[in-house]
């Protein structure tokens, strides 16, 4: 079995993990009611999508 000839030093490790990050969901404000909601989702606050009423939502 290989064995590394020398030990990964904490920089090359740490470079290397640079991309193991979690992302942040994509947030927007909603045009009816101004309250934060995902993007390309129905507002929980007042059941409005891209300037219509959806149906089935439940308000508040």
């Amino acid at each position: 079995m290989a064995v590394p000839f020398r030990r990964t030093s904490k920089t090359r490790k740490r470079m290397r993990r640079t991309h193991f990050k979690l992302k942040v969901a994509g947030m927007s404000t909603c045009k009816q009611c101004d309250a934060p909601k995902l993007a390309h989702h129905v507002c929980k606050e007042c059941g409005y999508y891209d300037g219509a009423e959806v149906e089935g939502v439940v308000n508040k």
